[in-house]
């Protein structure tokens, strides 16, 4: 049977709604007795007994009401099973992405994003019916085939052997056809995330294919994909189809047997016919629980090879992280970090991109980062984001060792300012909001102004209230800078982490979001991984990078008279970027 220890860890948090539903189920089953009972009575009755309709009338109002009472506990039992998938889902949902917010950007940069949105969506939508349907019918399965062998056996020992003798046949065959089936899922459900995975690839990097004139190959590409995900598919189908005709071949065979043997008894007068028909009228009933059971077999199939994926992601180890004690925090009025003997390898990684590093960030100062591309400028931005924790040495803040600091703590004193900062689909405020989601639209138009955004922001077609993100509309680079600026001056943290924001921008755009930055930068302790020579000027401190190393420290043009890697960077430039 496709039962999974993890999913029914998770049924657990939702017993009381699959007892119900399995208990409605039970009643049922129980009425489907009464109903065959009376049904047999009412039968006997008016063809043998002679009986009139006035005579058998309260038998006939009472099977109507059995009829309508069991059509009420099965849509009770059906709402109560989707309503406690749909707990489970949505509680799924909040952990999987719990999970891959502690894991990181670090981690979620090494998955698809495509197979990601499928494992979320189609992945969790796969688990509906495994417990919606699967679940209750596996119990139900079990018990209603022995409360009716419970009626059967007093009445007649023959048919309950049959009854019971046959019944292991179709689990037995619908999991021997399972089993065929099990790999069949597993690869219908890895061309699913493939295809998905595949066209966010294709949607997100449309440009560059009509640049390079690829983009009608891709139609090729998905076709062929396409066309694979719909052979697996139809596969799924085919053993479905198979194990259904079996299933319904096995009962309905098993049916007759039951027929023949009370046929027999009935012509040699050892039985009577109200039993005979009584019996004969529960066995397609006996068989109905099992036959439903398979039908859902494929069904929880499908659920246990999308959960593999999605307690993969769940069982991810988070980013090794040292003892924390909470509520520990530096001031946050001024920030001094040391990095002492740093060292750091990505998860997978053959080399170290941190090695040895040491350098003090005083309060108050401005220090570019600069070498060249691997260097390990992004990777010291990470540590100091949280996004990964060293796997040697050690990061103090005012003497406090880093890790010490709850990770939610001690990204409220950061603002950072991405090169290609994301906007997300709301209204220009929302996106500013992030910064301080309890500000007041005084204090998002006041930071909007510090960046140089309000006026741009005022032109847009509602102001403030203007979609933006992807479906709303689309800003230009330098627009979206200055509302990740605008983010920034609304945070007002202590530490500011710049990732050159005036990169690739036009003169008139790069003045306006210098002269932000140098507002943004007062007061501040600051870090900037800087390309361009303009932005290293105005650093209190360079460092210089090289294989994960601090080469190099000191102003400008002390680096300059050195002659090292740090004057071989502005000659290889011309003066113009580092």
């Amino acid at each position: 049977m496709m039962i999974d220890k993890r999913l029914l860890g998770e049924a657990r948090k939702v017993r009381l709604f699959l007892a119900f539903t399995v208990g409605l189920g039970l009643a049922a089953g129980l009425i489907v007795v009464l109903q065959a009972a009376s049904l047999a009575r009412v039968v006997n009755q008016v063809y043998l007994q002679g009986r009139n309709l006035k005579e058998v009338w309260p038998l006939l109002i009472m099977l109507l009401g059995l009829i309508f009472l069991r059509a009420i506990l099965a849509w009770g039992s059906e709402v109560l099973s989707h309503r406690a998938a749909a707990r489970i889902k949505g509680d799924l949902r909040r952990q999987l992405l719990q999970r891959l917010f502690a894991l990181g950007p670090l981690h979620v940069r090494g998955e698809r994003t495509g197979e990601l949105v499928n494992l979320m969506t189609e992945g969790i939508e796969a688990l509906e019916d495994y417990f919606a349907r699967y679940l209750p019918q596996l119990a139900l399965a079990a018990i209603i085939p022995l409360t009716i062998l419970v009626f059967v056996f007093p009445i007649d020992l023959t048919s309950g052997l049959i009854l019971f003798l046959t019944a292991p046949l179709i689990p037995f065959f619908m999991i021997l056809i399972g089993k065929w089936a099990d790999h069949l899922t597993k690869r219908q459900w890895g061309h699913l995330s493939r295809m998905n995975a595949h066209f966010l690839d294709v949607l997100q990097g449309l440009t560059t294919l009509k640049l390079f004139g690829k983009s009608k190959a891709q139609i090729t590409v998905i076709a062929r994909i396409s066309n694979e995900f719909r052979k697996t598919t139809m596969g799924v189908l085919r053993v479905a189809f198979l194990s259904a005709l079996v299933l319904e071949l096995l009962s309905t065979i098993s049916t007759a047997l039951v027929a023949v043997a009370l046929g027999l008894r009935l012509v040699y007068d050892r039985i009577s016919f109200e039993h005979a028909f009584f019996l004969l009228l529960l066995a397609p009933e006996f068989y109905l629980p099992l036959r439903l059971l398979g039908n859902q077999f494929h069904a929880g199939m499908a659920g246990v090879t999308a959960a593999n994926r999605i307690f993969a992601v769940l069982q991810t180890p988070l980013p090794k992280t040292g003892d924390r004690q909470e509520g520990l925090q530096p001031e946050t009025q001024l920030l001094r970090i040391s990095f002492k003997e740093v060292g750091f390898t990505y998860p997978g990684g053959d080399r170290p991109a941190l090695q040895g590093v040491t350098f003090d960030l005083r309060a108050g100062e401005r220090v570019a980062l600069v070498g060249p591309s691997g260097a390990g400028k992004t990777s010291i931005a990470n540590l100091l984001l949280r996004f990964a924790d060293p796997g040697e040495g050690i990061i103090e803040v005012n003497g406090i060792p880093l890790q010490q600091i709850p990770a939610d703590q001690w990204r409220r004193l950061i603002s950072y300012v991405p090169q290609h900062p994301y906007l997300f689909y709301g209204s220009v405020a929302d996106n500013i909001l992030l910064g301080r989601p309890g500000a007041s639209m005084d204090q998002v138009r006041e930071a909007a102004e510090l960046a140089g955004a309000h006026e741009f922001i005022m032109k847009l077609p509602r102001g403030y209230d203007t979609p933006v993100g992807e479906l709303g509309l689309r800003l230009s680079g330098g627009q979206a800078r200055r509302l990740a600026l605008a983010r920034a001056f609304l945070k007002d943290a202590p530490l500011l982490i710049l990732d050159e924001a005036t990169a690739g921008l036009d003169p008139a755009s790069e003045q306006v979001i210098q002269e932000a930055l140098e507002r943004l930068m007062q007061g501040r302790t600051v870090l900037v991984i800087a390309h361009r020579l303009s932005t290293v000027y105005r650093a209190d401190r360079i460092l210089v990078l090289a294989g994960g190393k601090v080469v190099e420290q000191g102003r400008h043009q002390e680096l300059v008279d050195m002659k090292g890697l740090y004057y071989r960077l502005v000659t290889a430039y011309r003066g113009e970027a580092v």
